[in-house]
């Protein structure tokens, strides 16, 4: 069976839970744990699989046993819990032993037997493979320092509420595209997914590994070359630095990043197995070729439910404020619209999304308050999968009109609307007819904010925490959640 099987494994709870592996051909296997017994035969190949009923909640471990007439699998310590994916860039993989003091205090309190994490090993593939290197590890000071610090709070935050095992299945690689982390078939389907495709498979039929070779030996000599005689230079008289060393060449098939390869190597060999949804943190990496993001993020979303045969929630971060401070009005970033594709793929059922543009750093693209970000997370499956009477966002932009010269704007998840630290809203920009933008006036009333300009006669659009970093936008709901960025010019 998969690596994804192993020791100290969380099942998903109240739902079937798929098996699947290999044996000999037209073997008969049968699957035990607990008072839960199920059975299949393998077909012709030797490929079976077969699902476990519907299960509660078990934090106490047992064994899975899996057998055949000729021999047998057993898996150790195994519960059943909540399971979720976390996927994504660096943002998603950044480790609890990078978030400083907020890290270190989680670290020394993470001996909590009932958190689990599966963490894929980074691994690349030029087609879909049938298992990934990992293991699953239980949550301990000496082990969770590695663990994604978002997806452990998330992790942390639904155990404390819910008093259940919570498994965390980690597949995510830091300055890597959403194309990458998607099947090959759904990329082909939409525009943006196909140019990529027809890039990369170039790429990878001129690919001459004898031709990469030799060229590269002769970039070494060179390089060694000019390292003897920058070393030979005396540190005063030396000019810049030294080049960097020249890369080996590596078939593109298999770089990350490219289409398809993270997916053809971590994701398709977990997909399948049971869970209750997945989290995601990307984006950073698509904000050069921003207007793509919005279809390849949906197509992501999509085919992911499509190969696993499951409409399981997806939830994903908002991009941080990250970068200097934004001055001027009418100011576009790729930023802020992959920002407002994720707001608008809200759009798709079962989705939801954590806006973190409050707790970002201007001169870090990894902020070290993870702590937040995955409880916001978790507020939405706390409400939507679980029940739980909680405000799972901040104000979300719902509708605008145009009555005289202002512009009315209502939000879902209103309740309380009102300036994080009391002072006038910031960080409005509304547009005049002549296409010519403002900062504007906005003021609170009741649920709605009204937005306007003293030169704006005739509002065309508005805007709010339109940048890469809008300092000082402020406006939140009652339960202190900040607004997520929006514009209605589209």
């Amino acid at each position: 069976m998969p690596n994804i099987f192993g020791d100290h494994m969380v099942l998903q709870s109240g739902k079937p839970v798929k098996l699947w592996g290999k044996a000999n051909p037209n073997d008969q296997l049968t699957a035990v744990f607990g008072e839960y017994q199920t059975s299949t035969r393998t077909d012709t190949t030797g490929n079976w699989s077969m699902m476990l009923p519907k299960m509660k909640c078990q934090s106490e471990g047992s064994e899975l046993l899996v057998k055949t007439k000729k021999g047998e699998l057993v898996f150790k310590d195994v519960v059943v819990g909540e399971v979720w994916h976390a996927s994504g860039q660096s943002n998603m993989g950044w480790a609890l032993r990078h978030t400083g003091e907020q890290g270190e205090a989680a670290i020394k309190t993470s001996d909590v037997s009932a958190i689990r994490f599966f963490k894929a090993n980074l691994t690349t593939a030029a087609s879909e493979q049938n298992d990934v290197g990992g293991a699953w590890r239980v949550s301990h000071p000496e082990v969770s320092a590695n663990f994604s610090a978002v997806a452990y709070h998330f992790a942390l935050k639904l155990h404390e509420e819910l008093d259940v095992p919570v498994g965390i299945v980690q597949t995510a690689w830091g300055g890597k595209p959403v194309e990458t982390f998607t099947r090959r078939e759904a990329l082909a389907a939409i525009p943006g997914g196909k140019r990529r495709l027809n890039v990369h498979d170039k790429s990878v039929a001129d690919y001459d590994e004898a031709k990469d070779r030799l060229r590269f030996i002769g970039q070494m000599k060179k390089w060694e070359e000019n390292k003897k005689k920058w070393e030979a230079t005396p540190p005063a008289e030396r000019v810049g630095k030294l080049p960097r060393r020249p890369r080996a060449p590596q078939n593109p098939a298999l770089i990350a990043g490219r289409p398809a390869t993270i997916w053809n190597g971590m994701v398709a060999p977990l997909a399948g197995y049971t869970q209750r949804g997945a989290i995601w943190y990307q984006g950073e990496s698509n904000r050069h070729e921003p207007d793509d993001y919005g279809s390849l993020f949906t197509a992501m979303i999509e085919d992911w439910r499509e190969v696993w045969e499951d409409d399981f929630r997806y939830l994903w971060v908002q991009l941080a404020d990250f970068t200097q401070p934004v001055t001027k009005p009418g100011t576009n970033d790729g930023w802020a619209v992959v920002q407002e594709y994720q707001r608008r793929t809200l759009s798709l059922p079962k989705t939801g999304m954590a806006v973190i543009n409050d707790i970002g750093d201007a001169t870090d693209i990894h902020p070290k308050n993870k702590k937040d970000v995955g409880e916001r997370l978790a507020r939405w499956a706390l409400a939507d999968d679980y029940g739980k009477d909680v405000v799972k966002s901040g104000p979300l932009y719902q509708a605008h009109k145009v009555e005289g010269s202002g512009v009315i704007v209502s939000f879902e998840f209103s309740n309380g609307l009102k300036s994080r630290d009391g002072k006038p809203l910031k960080h409005f920009e509304i547009q005049s007819e002549t296409g010519k933008w403002y900062w504007a006036e906005a003021a609170i009333k009741g649920e709605v904010v009204v937005v306007s300009h003293k030169e704006v006669k005739k509002p065309k659009a508005v805007r709010y925490a339109w940048a890469a970093n809008p300092a000082g936008s402020n406006l939140v709901n009652g339960e202190g959640l900040p607004a997520s960025l929006f514009t209605t010019e589209w």
